[in-house]
């Protein structure tokens, strides 16, 4: 199968790669896998990636879904040569606007007696299907309606009966040769005569797919390995619109069906159970370059021990050979480990940037009329510079944005709420308790406001710790008293933003509580 996967003998711009979705929901996980592998391999071979919109499911379609795929797509840096907003010289690129393209081969197909009108209810066909079922048959059209004289189908459309049109399939084996499963083999007997539209004004998947394909000149179809069923149909369409004789040979796609994406249990990936869209992930605190980086590895791997890829350097990586025909696992904590990498990428006036919509709409903080920064609580103006301190300390921490909200919440709060016991370093008793926070308030009144910083803070907490013979007893309630949480940043770095007042503030309120 090697010299499948070589495509030095076709020129620059020769391969054309489609991603193509339905406007009916969110673009998930698998969906920007199948756009990105479209993409990587149109530009690792210098093509062109096209978006095309499959909209004909006017029932579900929503033009909400469809803008969000095209933000989502274009805010992970996938971006189209041809498509619906920037046009291109196979257009239209909505399947909405392409319906009498689809009517005119509709007839065509009726008028060569290869497709037909079937007046089939659905009771009909559920009855069929039953009967066929109770025989240990694959369910499949009985062709009750394939030979209807001309008369009997005008009258039936004379009289405005509803109907379906049927492809009409004949034995015989449908080769299909995937770049990454090699031949497979299809027997058209378990197919049987297929729906390709309703009404002609409705065309189907099947029959949509097969025309744009062609007309968009397609060189190779990147596919969820769910719509290899698909394949054998699609074939049998498109060699019946534009094969011309039996001697021509029909330039077809490229068939590539990507293995499908695993939960963590090794199941199929669930809407249900896991939150696969990717506007999810966007919004709940994940970059960018983490998706892209980590989606690239859901089926494919470089063969090397790199992890860490920018969307150029898997263009020039990229190869169908790399990609693997078992399922792919999502894992989870390999995001988090790469988000986790990209957020200490950047910059602290950028990461605050990107921290600050969370914080707003935890309502911790605000922005006035003046766009100054006000702590909600405290009605506290505070600069910019004054959240950068406060990001710079948890840049290390981070796995993804949202996460800034729950670290950082103690900083925006004029009182805090927490057991006492929290108070407590290993086996201490209140009595204990009580004293190290005297000794802390005594000890930290006497610094100074010009020497009120992370070093000098340090020096001194520590010299008055090590009297201590465990000088957890003194920095446990400190960073307690100061946070009220178990884990957090350093207590120095801490008490160098809250400042002083606050700081002694926050020891009275812990003796309080004891």
């Amino acid at each position: 199968m090697k010299e499948n996967l070589d495509f030095q003998f076709l020129k620059p711009g020769a391969i054309r790669t489609r991603y193509a979705p339905a406007p009916t929901g969110s673009l998930h996980i698998g969906s920007a896998r199948t756009a990105l592998f479209n993409y990587l391999f149109a530009k690792k071979n210098q093509g062109s990636f096209i978006l095309r919109i499959e909209d004909t499911d006017i029932s579900r379609n929503e033009s909400i879904f469809e803008k969000e795929i095209l933000e989502t797509l274009k805010w992970l840096g996938i971006e189209w040569d041809e498509g619906p907003d920037n046009g291109g010289s196979f257009g239209p690129y909505r399947q909405s606007e392409r319906l009498e393209i689809y009517k005119k081969y509709l007839k065509k197909l009726l008028d060569e007696n290869k497709a037909y009108y079937c007046f089939c209810t659905e009771e009909e066909l559920d009855a069929q299907r039953q009967e066929q079922m109770s025989r240990g048959e694959a369910p499949k059209y009985s062709g009750t309606c394939a030979n209807f004289a001309p008369e009997e189908i005008k009258k039936n459309l004379g009289e405005k009966k509803k109907y379906i049109i049927r492809f009409r399939v004949y034995p015989q084996k449908i080769i299909v040769n995937d770049l990454i499963r090699g031949v497979i083999e299809f027997d058209t007997t378990l197919i049987g005569d297929f729906p390709i539209a309703k009404f002609l004004e409705y065309p189907l998947y099947n029959f949509s797919v097969a025309v744009d394909d062609i007309e968009m000149k397609i060189s190779h179809v990147i596919r969820g390995e769910d719509l290899l069923p698909n394949t054998p149909k699609q074939i049998l369409i498109q060699e019946a619109l534009f094969l011309h004789s039996r001697e021509e040979k029909l330039s077809l796609p490229s068939w590539v069906h990507l293995p499908l994406i695993l939960g963590s249990d090794r199941s199929k990936l669930s809407k249900r159970r896991e939150a696969t869209a990717v506007s999810d992930y966007k919004k709940d605190g994940y970059l960018s370059e983490a998706i892209i980086n980590f989606i690239s590895f859901l089926g494919w791997n470089p063969g090397t021990n790199r992890e860490i890829y920018s969307l150029a350097s898997l263009v020039k990586e990229f190869s169908l050979e790399k990609i693997q025909k078992s399922g792919a696992v999502f894992n989870l904590k390999r995001l988090d480990f790469l988000n986790g990498f990209y957020i200490r990428q950047r910059s602290i006036e950028k990461l605050t940037d990107l921290c600050l919509p969370y914080l707003i709409k935890s309502k911790f903080i605000s922005i006035d009329s003046k766009k100054r920064y006000i702590i909600n609580e405290m009605k506290e103006i505070i600069s910019f510079n004054y959240l950068e301190k406060i990001i710079s300390i948890y840049q290390e921490r981070l796995k993804k944005l949202s996460e800034i909200v729950e670290l950082t919440d103690f900083f925006f709060k004029d009182k805090l709420e927490y057991a006492k016991e929290l108070l407590k370093w290993r086996q201490m008793k209140d009595e204990d308790v009580i004293l190290s926070l005297n000794r802390l308030e005594i000890v930290l009144s006497k610094i100074q406001e010009e020497d009120w910083h992370k070093d000098n803070l340090q020096r001194i907490l520590l010299a008055e710790a090590e009297k201590n013979s465990n000088r957890g007893e003194l920095l446990w309630p400190l960073r307690v008293a100061m946070t009220g949480k178990e884990n957090s940043a350093g207590p120095f770095e801490i008490a160098e933003i809250l400042g002083k007042e606050k700081v002694l503030k926050r020891m009275q309120e812990a003796k309080c509580l004891i």
